[in-house]
Parts: C-alpha cells; sequence; structure tokens
C-alpha cells in the first residue's frame, strides 16, 4: 500500500499553481455574496445573441449552413449536423461551440433538445466561472494587464463514434478553462429506427454486466508492472467495482462497446479518460 500512496502521488496530474490560488480562493469567498446581487444576463446575454444569430445564418444561408454542417444521413430518414459552430472570443475568455442535432423524428429532436440544454447549461457555467475568477483575481491585486495575458477558454465539440443506417454513437465533449480545468462528456448510443438509447444490455445481453466486469478487470490486472506498480486505484480508495446502468460508454464502427470513466475516477489523473473495449 505504501508503495502504491508513492506511485499516486508521483503520477496525478500537474497540481493547480499556487501563485495565485490561495489569494483568489479567498477572494472568492469574501466576494461571493456581492457576487450574487449582480445579474449575469448582460455578460451571458451577447453569447446568447451571437448563438441566435449563428443559427440564423445557418436557417436562411444554403452556403453557411454546407459549411458548417457535417450532415451524415442515417437511412435517408435521419441525420446528424453541426446546427452551431462558431468561436465567440473576447479580453476574458474564448467560446468555441462545434454543436450537434439530431433531426428526422419525435425522438431525435427529443435528444436534440437534450443536447441544447446541456450545452447552453456548460457555457453559461464556464462564462460565469470566468467572471467570477476574474473579480477575485483582480479584488486580490491582480491586475488588467496581467488579466490580458491568461487564456481562459469554454469549448464544446462533439466525435461522431460510429453509424450504421439506423444507429449512431457520438459523444459531446465540454470543457472548461479557468484556474483550473473542467471536461465533462455526454454519451449518446440511439437506434433511432426504434426510437430508443441503446444499452449494454442491448449490446451484450442478459449477462452484460459479467461480461463487462470480467473484460475491465482483465485490462485492469493486464496494466500491473512487475513492481506492482498500477496506475489504477484499488476498490477501497474509489477504484472500479463494477459496471452498472450509469455506466457511459460508446460503439465502435466494429460494433463493439467501449465503457468510458472519467479522468481521476478510478485510476491516477496521468492516464486521463480511461476506456475498456468490452469483447465478449
Amino acid at each position: 500500500m505504501k508503495e502504491f500512496e508513492h506511485a499516486k502521488e508521483k503520477y496525478e496530474s500537474t497540481p493547480i499553481p499556487t501563485e495565485l490560488n490561495d489569494r483568489v480562493q479567498a477572494g472568492i469567498r469574501q466576494g461571493r455574496a456581492n457576487r450574487a446581487r449582480r445579474a449575469w444576463g448582460r455578460r451571458f446575454g451577447t453569447v446568447a445573441a451571437c448563438f441566435v444569430a449563428v443559427v440564423g445564418v445557418l436557417n436562411l444561408s444554403p452556403t453557411v449552413a454546407a459549411a458548417a454542417a457535417d450532415v451524415p444521413v442515417l437511412g435517408g430518414l435521419f441525420q446528424v449536423l453541426t446546427v452551431r459552430s462558431f468561436t465567440d472570443e473576447n479580453d476574458d475568455r474564448t467560446v468555441i461551440v462545434e454543436q450537434p442535432g439530431l433531426t428526422g423524428s419525435n425522438f431525435a429532436e427529443k435528444i436534440d433538445a437534450e443536447i441544447q440544454a446541456r450545452v447552453d447549461e456548460k457555457i453559461a457555467e464556464g462564462e460565469a466561472m470566468v467572471a467570477e475568477y476574474k473579480e477575485a483575481f483582480l479584488d486580490t491585486g491582480g491586475t488588467e494587464a496581467e488579466w490580458a495575458e491568461r487564456d481562459y477558454t469554454v469549448s464544446v465539440t462533439y466525435d461522431i463514434k460510429s453509424r450504421t443506417d439506423t444507429t449512431v454513437s457520438f459523444v459531446v465533449d465540454t470543457y472548461i478553462a479557468t484556474s483550473t480545468a473542467q471536461q465533462e462528456q455526454f454519451f449518446y448510443n440511439l437506434d433511432l429506427a426504434a426510437d430508443k438509447e441503446l444499452t449494454l444490455r442491448d449490446l451484450l445481453g442478459e449477462d452484460w454486466v459479467d461480461i463487462c466486469n470480467a473484460a475491465i478487470q482483465a485490462q485492469i490486472d493486464a496494466s500491473v508492472e512487475e513492481d506492482g506498480f498500477t496506475y489504477f486505484f484499488p476498490p477501497q480508495w474509489g477504484g472500479f467495482t463494477t459496471v452498472d446502468e450509469d455506466t457511459s460508454f460508446y460503439i465502435r464502427d466494429d460494433g463493439v462497446p467501449v465503457v468510458v470513466y472519467p479522468k481521476y475516477s478510478i485510476a491516477a489523473g496521468a492516464l486521463g479518460v480511461v476506456e475498456f473495449a468490452i469483447s465478449e
């Protein structure tokens, strides 16, 4: 266990920079009451207006829409396309959006609305975090010139992992970088012909839990080095125990499901996001 503790300390990702963290965090606590009374409408309004403008241009201009959209057709009935694709930059932050959307059925539109809500929430969260951090930075002695040297980004991207005539698997990746980095992924595995979200049970059968657990544990065991070191945490430290119905996954082009765990969730940060292919 001591060896594991030493390895964990050695391989964890670089800690948050300390030169301003203490005074910034103190400033955040001190100023939170004042900040709570200030409206965020003006700060978020510019970005929201930009979104409306971009969507409007995509709707009105076939040329712009063709340039902005990746349109893979599924069975001639369904589409996954980029509905918002832009970069909005000011002195405080850069917002980068490449957001997927679905069309073709009530189910597709329901998923599309869910994606829209999640993206809006993450962008608003990023805007608020940047504004809060800037206020604390200035309140604790930082200057506008020093602030201008920093690069804070809020981004939304997506990646289509696989598609067939009737199914599609993709991930929406949100990233907020201020004094720390926050990443969150949302996975969508859809059978658009059946109007349903695919599950690991659908792909692997009734024994899906045992199949996943065996495959994941085998890959974790294979990662152990000759001296006993592994990046993976033991179960009692929050390491892997079992999959469940909330476990994230995507589907590869060959139909193999890939289970995904966020950075730090079951292993040291040096591994980043951890993926396990589940091959029977």
